[in-house]
């Protein structure tokens, strides 16, 4: 499905985005994995190549300009021109009312979240318009679409990260290249444990209390799966997608809807 195609994937070494280098490793991409130079970089890698996936490894810090631009031009350098950008890196950001967020918090959740998938398909889409070609994935959020109480910062990130594709897809449809976000509801991953850990003890309830509310407000009174996330993304990487850009689809288990107890 994806032979002889290069995909960048940012955050590839745990969560969500390792299981979406999984689907687009086994789908025949070359994959090109970045992350903080860390152990689960380093599991992940032995993992991958116990796979037999052909890919490399970027230990990176993408909060940092220059080396985002680094990292693109090793990744162009070492397997060739992106076809595939999944910008799946991401933090949680504080849970607070937006009266106490720090700005230094504000500011490191929006260049994590929304400043860095900027700069990284900034950087890959010349080459994507010289060749006609390209799927850019964008992780937003069930967040990016309604209220969140407490979590200002990531809800704002989310919602500017929907923009932002968007109006990529507006500017780059010419070219044949193809924009979408992906926006999970919560999602059996360490993120949204942490998430509600920290939101309990701000609205002075238990974890497991708390975890039920989450479960209770979507429709299929189950979490998501980080599989199912991945299979989305598959999906937009994928040629059966090239007529759908400019799309915010939600995989939320019906997030939101409250329905029944």
């Amino acid at each position: 499905m994806l032979e002889r195609k290069i995909a960048l994937i940012t955050g590839a070494s745990q969560g969500i985005g390792k299981c979406i280098a999984e689907k687009l490793g086994a789908a025949g991409a070359t994959l090109a994995i970045a992350a903080l130079e860390n152990e689960a970089l380093h599991k992940a890698s032995s993992e991958y190549t116990a796979k037999g996936f052909r890919f490399e490894a970027y230990g990176v810090d993408l909060s940092d300009d220059k080396q985002i631009d680094s990292l693109v031009k090793a990744v162009t350098r070492d397997l060739g021109p992106v076809d595939i950008l999944v910008n799946n890196a991401g933090i949680g950001g504080p849970t607070a009312p937006a009266h106490e967020v720090s700005p230094a918090d504000w500011d490191k959740t929006l260049q994590i979240n929304l400043r860095t998938p900027f700069m990284l398909s900034r950087a890959v889409i010349p080459s994507m318009i010289a060749r006609k070609s390209g799927k850019i994935v964008n992780m937003s959020s069930i967040a990016g679409k309604m209220a969140y109480p407490l979590r200002t910062p990531y809800a704002s990130s989310k919602w500017g990260l929907v923009g932002l594709t968007l109006t990529l897809a507006q500017e780059l449809g010419p070219y044949n290249i193809q924009v979408n976000a992906v926006c999970p509801g919560p999602t059996r991953t360490e993120l949204i444990d942490s998430v509600i850990r920290a939101r309990a003890a701000a609205t002075g309830t238990d974890f497991e209390t708390m975890s039920q509310e989450y479960v209770r407000a979507t429709a299929l009174k189950r979490m998501v799966l980080p599989e199912e996330v991945a299979d989305l993304v598959l999906f937009l990487s994928s040629a059966q997608s090239d007529a759908i850009t400019g799309e915010a689809i939600d995989i939320s288990a019906g997030y939101g809807f409250r329905i029944g107890d």
